[in-house]
């Protein structure tokens, strides 16, 4: 009998991984290694071992990779300002790349020849996977049920009924049918009744965040420490990555900061829409843009402000193990050498606005800033530096008015000399009458 060849399925335990597991098994005759990567998703992994014996994984990894999660790939995309179409702090594309290299090495490891995931063909998950199984080992076969042929599942509602035919438990309903994403960072909400952006979302949808209509009468600050461009101090207290992001997600919860409903352009070419709940994220995001404000240089500000948007395309679309974002990387760490400092914020009724900064390494001069004309800046010096730099749009008016402005000159002064004839006119035919 031919030894049955080994794959491993990124199993998250939530319907789409529940039906596939065995699908693997019943279609193609696979021995299932399921692999769990604990991002942060809390509960959500209670009982997740028992539960992927039981659809007929052969073994099961469950891992505890937060802490490379917010070191590695959280951090550095904080660093960089990156945020998808002003709205999108790319919660759900920063994990995939780092579930995407385990599950790899666990292939590698046992001896596996083909990885498979849960995304459908009409996402962006697909290609996060995909692109990181392609970077780190060509080799490995790649198998998405959803763009398979064999696959007859291809509603939510297929996948619900499949499941129950086989007493496979899940939480989702036909009644209970978000699509829904969590880690650390974030969660995200898609499907059911957002699908169309006419509707508003229920209070009942936020699970990280209270609804504004819910949230305190009164507000609470915040004060984060950087040490070049990393969060690493909350309320003047050391505190590891993980910890601040989980302190961050209850208080910033509370207040109902984070959330955002948006319509997003996926790398596939479809609109979708999503609600996302980002209450640590966006915290730290603000924080770590207030403070930069303090301590970057204009130049160097409005240059990195074009390198984020390239960056969060990059994060997005799924080439996070490509050259270009490493090299991205070596620029951002470099701009982040003098953004240490501390930021104060005030969180409230959705709100996280600014209350107060500080840094040693503080670009801000009262003096120079000030309205009072002192000794450290000459007025007069303002005369000959405005005639330099607009010299380019005088020489270009001067020009303008030698070649066009006399012309348009005298053509004015005739119209208006018509319209005045023909007031006239009217007025003499009024009396008239």
């Amino acid at each position: 009998m031919a030894k049955k060849e080994k794959i491993v399925l990124a199993y998250s335990g939530g319907l789409d991984t529940s039906v596939i597991l065995p699908w693997l098994k019943e279609t193609y005759g696979y021995e299932v290694i399921a692999y769990a990567a604990d991002v942060g998703q809390g509960a959500e992994l209670k009982g997740i071992k028992q539960k992927a014996r039981k659809t007929g994984a052969k073994k099961t990894y469950v891992e505890d990779l937060r802490k490379e999660f917010v070191e590695d790939y959280v951090w550095p995309t904080l660093k960089s300002g990156a945020i998808y179409e002003n709205e999108y702090l790319l919660g759900t594309s920063i994990a995939r790349p780092l579930i995407a290299k385990r599950q790899v090495e666990i292939a590698q490891a046992e001896g596996a020849t083909a990885v498979a995931h849960g995304a459908t063909g009409k996402g962006n998950d697909q290609v996060r996977f995909e692109l990181t199984f392609m970077a780190l080992d060509p080799s490995l076969k790649i198998v998405a049920p959803w763009k398979d042929s064999n696959f007859t599942m291809r509603s939510r509602e297929a996948a619900i009924d499949y499941a129950k035919e086989r007493n496979i438990p899940i939480d989702q309903s036909k009644k209970k049918i978000y699509s829904r994403d969590r880690n650390l960072w974030h969660i995200s909400h898609e499907g059911a009744d957002l699908e169309d952006p006419w509707n508003e979302p229920k209070d009942d949808l936020f699970v990280m965040s209270n609804p504004i209509s819910k949230t305190p009468n009164k507000a609470d600050y915040v004060e984060i420490g950087f040490e070049q461009g990393i969060p690493v101090k909350l309320n003047g207290r050391a505190i590891n990555g993980v910890t601040m992001i989980e302190r961050l997600n209850d208080i910033g919860g509370k207040h109902g900061v984070g959330q955002a409903d948006l319509v997003e352009n996926r790398l596939v070419g479809i609109k979708s829409r999503g609600v996302y709940e980002t209450p640590g994220g966006t915290i730290l995001v603000q924080a770590h843009k207030f403070l930069e404000m303090l301590t970057l240089d204009r130049e160097t500000t409005h240059y990195k402000q074009q390198i984020a948007l390239k960056y969060a395309d990059l994060v997005y679309d799924g080439q996070w193990f490509s050259p270009l974002r490493e090299a991205l990387d070596a620029f951002v760490d470099q701009t982040q050498k003098n953004v240490t400092g501390t930021v104060k914020l005030k969180l409230f009724k959705g709100r996280c606005t600014l209350a107060g900064m500080k840094s040693p390494k503080s670009l801000y001069s009262s003096d120079l800033a000030s309205f009072t004309m002192g000794a450290e800046y000459d007025s007069t010096d303002a005369t000959g530096f405005i005639k330099l730099f607009g010299l380019p749009m005088k020489v270009s008016g001067v020009v303008d008015r030698q070649t066009s402005g006399k012309t348009s000159g005298r053509r004015t002064r005739k119209t208006a000399k018509k319209k005045t004839a023909r007031r006239k006119t009217t007025k003499r035919t009024t009396r008239k009458k």
